[in-house]
């Protein structure tokens, strides 16, 4: 979008806002051409001031020369508009020469630019140079020099993310960098606030990243005798604990259950496919819900049935439908244990992870107990103690397999968390999970280790996961020496490789299918 019609369309849209003082103005025409493109209605695309420039080309049949330059001559023929400013040399010096003149001209150009791109300029030098992972070999990009300007700190908040990162955002004192005015800027952690020693107060220089992500970049009163920046240790939304990991660099809210900033996020991922199932509650209902106040933490989807006359006065809803969700809510008062701790949400207990702790402590009891439980080895460990030696008491008291000090920590915070234990006894007041008992079938895999490598193309691999246990076999995330069989879908790399090299047996998705079939 060229700065003109940026400031046009700006113009526009202020015009047209019944509020002026709420109407919605794009940051910059990188921001609004981008949301131009995003629009889901393509009329509003249309109305927009967007313009082309050919680059490159995707898939063809046959180029009409052999080299980056001759190929953009003959589209710029065919009528498609291509830079003026694009030329071929072959000396370092020219290449400098013409970056240098495109800097100076910069602030004139209609529009905005943060680079130049350099490419080789023969195809099949192109080739021979290929790619790394998306980036080819044969193009780099020259930046320009950031923008920068002085302002002042005048503040550190912490915002609270959806899963609970509390990523802290420096209020500035509004300054003009690149054309955009800045009063934003995010700080990322406490460790980036550690390294530039900002406190409020201090006067800063920002610059965007890329012409467009303002940060901070150095502190000009650093050396001042000032007390520093204590970041917090509760999260500011709910007051929970905030904790970070060993080896991490965010903090995160442990108020998983209860905390507003992660309510919606919680709520969807407790009731989606993978955890609760609950038909007919999605993303839309959910917030529905929440915005009333209907919904704050997960019990209170079995009390939903208290609003039924409400909800049938709602836009969308008619009895069949409200019937249904309340029949499907209903259907899940006695939900699989495993779904269950899943469906909550802590931090580094995956779906496998809910599976493995419960075959080993059968109930949610017995999880909430061994919670208890690491926490009391936490607070009874020596002064001095390396954190090494105390995960390996962790993960050694925990004694089920593939299951780490990582996730003692983790359950050992939510439950440590008075708001995450009320939301939890608020559930289970709700809820009655029965004990989790993992009922096999003798099958021809029974008691042999199973790995699932590639796309499996009729199932997830959580599904095959459960398929394979409910067979009495075990479901291996890695091949070893130990792995009886391995199944391979489209797409299989390196394990397949390695069980071909270790002369394991390999199966297809069909194969296992049948094996499945002939066990009943």
């Amino acid at each position: 979008m060229a700065k003109a019609d940026f400031t046009a369309l700006n113009a526009r849209l202020l015009a047209q806002a019944e509020e002026p003082d709420k109407a919605r103005q794009f940051a910059n025409p990188r921001n609004a051409a981008a949301g131009s493109l995003r629009q889901k209605d393509a009329t509003v695309t249309a109305s927009r001031p967007l313009r082309f420039l050919a680059h490159g080309w995707g898939a063809h049949s046959a180029l009409p020369a052999d080299t980056q330059l001759g190929v953009m001559q003959a589209i710029a023929a065919w009528g498609l508009p291509v830079s003026e400013m694009l030329l071929c040399v072959d000396t370092l010096e020219a290449l400098l020469a013409h970056y240098r003149g495109i800097e100076r001209a910069r602030a004139d150009m209609p529009f905005d630019i943060d680079g130049v791109v350099y490419k080789v300029d023969r195809l099949d030098w192109q080739q021979r140079l290929g790619f790394v992972a998306k980036a080819p070999r044969w193009a780099i990009a020259h930046k320009f020099p950031a923008e920068r300007a002085q302002t002042t700190l005048e503040a550190i908040d912490i915002q609270v993310g959806r899963t609970g990162k509390l990523t802290p955002v420096g209020r500035l004192t509004p300054v003009t960098v690149g054309g955009v005015v800045v009063s934003n800027v995010t700080l990322h952690n406490a460790d980036e606030i550690a390294r530039l020693g900002v406190r409020p107060g201090d006067r800063v220089v920002v610059q965007r990243a890329g012409d467009v992500i303002p940060q901070v970049v150095e502190n000009l009163d650093r050396d001042e005798v000032r007390a520093p920046y204590l970041f917090l240790a509760q999260c500011p939304i709910c007051h929970s604990e905030a904790v970070r990991e060993e080896g991490e660099v965010d903090y995160r809210c442990t108020g998983g259950l209860i905390c507003p900033a992660q309510r919606f996020e919680r709520l969807r991922h407790f009731v989606s496919r993978v955890a609760l199932d609950i038909e007919g509650l999605g993303e839309k209902s959910i917030q529905e819900f929440l915005d009333l106040g209907w919904i704050t933490e997960p019990a209170d989807i079995f009390r939903l049935k208290r609003h039924r006359a409400d909800l049938l006065g709602r836009e969308g809803w008619k009895e069949k439908s409200v019937d249904n969700l309340f029949a499907a809510i209903e259907a899940k008062r006695s939900p699989d244990a495993a779904r269950l701790l899943f469906g909550l949400g802590i931090r580094h207990v995956g779906a496998v992870t809910a599976r493995d702790l419960l075959k080993r402590y059968t109930s949610l009891p017995g999880v909430r107990a061994l919670a208890q439980e690491i926490i009391a080895l936490r607070d009874a460990a020596p002064e001095g103690e390396t954190q090494a030696k105390r995960d390996k008491a962790i993960a050694d008291h925990i004694g089920v397999e593939n299951v780490g000090a990582a996730v003692g920590h983790a359950i050992a915070d939510f439950f440590h968390e008075p708001h995450n234990v009320e939301a939890w006894d608020d559930l289970l007041s709700e809820v009655s999970p029965p004990d989790y008992v993992v009922e096999t079938t003798a099958s021809a895999v029974t008691g042999k280790i199973v790995v699932f490598t590639g796309k499996l193309e009729t199932m997830s691999r959580d599904e095959a996961k459960a398929q394979a246990e409910r067979l009495g076999a075990k479901a291996a995330g890695s091949v070893s020496a130990k792995t009886d069989l391995v199944v391979a879908g489209p797409g299989a790399g390196s394990k397949l490789k390695q069980a071909t090299a270790l002369g394991i047996e390999v199966i297809s998705e069909e194969a296992w299918a049948e094996i499945v079939k002939a066990a009943g």
